[in-house]
C-alpha cells in the first residue's frame, strides 16, 4: 500500500538556493513545509572523480498526489544537471499534522 504522505528530499549549493526553492514549493502549494538544512557536506562520486561539496538539504513535506508536480517543480528550479530527488514515505503521523499536509496541498491535487 502506498504511502498517502511523503518527505522529497534534495540538495542544492547555496542557502539563497534553498530558500528560493522551498519558498516556490510552498506557495505553489506542492508541498506544506521545506526545512532547510546546512550546511552540509557531501561527498560522492560524479564523471568518474570523487567530489566533495558544501550543500543545503531540503526536506519537503507533501502527499503521493502533489509528488510528481513537486519532483517536476524541482526539476525545472534546480541548477544541478541531476539532483538528489528521493522520496520516502511518511510511515506515522499525528493526524493532526498529516491532514495539516493534507490540507494545504490540496490546491495543487484540484481539491
Amino acid at each position: 500500500m502506498a504511502a498517502e504522505f511523503l518527505q522529497v528530499m534534495t540538495t542544492v549549493e547555496s542557502e539563497a538556493d534553498a530558500e528560493r526553492l522551498a519558498g516556490a514549493l510552498v506557495g505553489e502549494r506542492l508541498a506544506a513545509c521545506v526545512q532547510v538544512v546546512g550546511p552540509i557536506r557531501s561527498t560522492y562520486r560524479w564523471q568518474g572523480a570523487v567530489e566533495r561539496a558544501t550543500e543545503w538539504l531540503c526536506l519537503a513535506k507533501t502527499t503521493a498526489a502533489a509528488c510528481d508536480a513537486l519532483m517536476a517543480r524541482i526539476g525545472e528550479l534546480h541548477a544541478y544537471d541531476t539532483p538528489e530527488l528521493t522520496a520516502v514515505p511518511i510511515e506515522r503521523g499525528s493526524d493532526a499534522y498529516l491532514g495539516w499536509i493534507g490540507a494545504e496541498t490540496r490546491a495543487a491535487r484540484g481539491g
